[in-house]
């Protein structure tokens, strides 16, 4: 078991961390006596990762569902949105929170590659400070509320994008 899966795996062992019933992931905590001991459980790192990848593609969905609705500043849904309030909304109904900014989803997550990216990431624009942010769709795609006078739409990521995994 590698220590990306073996983290979750001792944490859902102890009890610091759950399984809603949302599908979601929540922290809970423990007595300080007990010991966190070794999992080797690979059906339960098998669950872990088909939550989170569950949660991303309904994430997915909900921004898809979303398309046409017109960009406000500040909004964030379910009427109108801005760029992270479509990415906080989507995230949020399907059980997982995120920061409210762009900036903040972008300190917030796993930076991966554009080649490691799949459905559910978040893709970033801006130097220093992200001032965008979308959610990659799969194949060069992604969900997004791109500025004042538009909607909420599919559109190709461009080049310069930075990836988040959350």
């Amino acid at each position: 078991m590698n220590m990306m899966t073996a983290a979750p795996a001792r944490l859902l062992a102890t009890g610091l961390l759950s399984f809603g019933l949302t599908g979601g992931i929540a922290a809970v905590s423990a007595p300080a006596a007990q010991a966190a001991p070794a999992v080797q459980s690979t059906a339960l790192v098998a669950s872990y990762s088909t939550v989170s990848a569950s949660v991303a593609s309904s994430a997915v969905r909900v921004a898809a569902s979303k398309k046409g609705k017109p960009y406000r500043w500040g909004a964030s849904g379910p009427n109108a949105f801005d760029c992270s309030g479509l990415t906080s909304y989507a995230y949020r109904q399907a059980g997982k929170s995120l920061p409210r900014t762009a900036h903040a989803q972008y300190r917030a997550s796993k930076k991966i590659s554009r080649s490691q990216a799949r459905p559910g990431d978040l893709v970033f624009y801006g130097g220093a400070r992200k001032h965008h942010v979308g959610i990659y769709a799969g194949n060069g795609k992604m969900w997004h509320a791109p500025n004042s006078g538009s909607s909420v739409k599919l559109s190709s990521v461009r080049s310069g994008a930075s990836f988040g995994r959350v």
